[in-house]
């Protein structure tokens, strides 16, 4: 499996300063954030707790004009569990643009997967798996 390269900070130079970022669930990658400073700690923590994810986009749907965008991509994604187990999960973002900027960003995926994800790494001492959402 090759390593992401977590590149979080392209991502963000291509959102406003005012993004909206949700992910749905109450755990640690779960909640609502509304700025750019509040999902760059989210993309960390990600990052952390799931370092060698890959993410796989399989589908791009763009739709509009460039003052109001909408992109849809639809994605696979694979990680190690603690105990050397694949992770695997699968979704869709929905993305919304204006004038080139992301202004929102909707996640949706198998949040019970991400759940069972989380669980194991907590109960495997990752304590940040156990935390509240960052939000903003």
């Amino acid at each position: 499996m090759s390593r992401q390269r977590h590149d979080y900070d392209a991502v963000l130079a291509s959102c406003s300063p005012d993004v909206h970022h949700r992910f749905g669930g109450d755990h640690a990658l779960g909640g609502e954030r509304h700025d750019r400073k509040a999902l760059r700690l989210w993309f960390g923590r990600l990052g952390r707790l799931c370092p060698d994810m890959r993410l796989t986009v399989e589908e791009v749907w763009v739709k509009g004009l460039p003052h109001r965008t909408t992109i849809i991509l639809r994605w696979t994604n694979e990680a190690t569990r603690p105990d050397g187990s694949p992770y695997h999960n699968r979704g869709v973002h929905l993305i919304r643009m204006r004038w080139g900027r992301v202004t929102a960003i909707d996640a949706n995926e198998d949040s019970q997967a991400v759940v069972e994800l989380l669980d194991q790494l907590a109960a495997n001492g990752v304590a940040e798996a156990a935390a509240p959402p960052i939000t903003s």
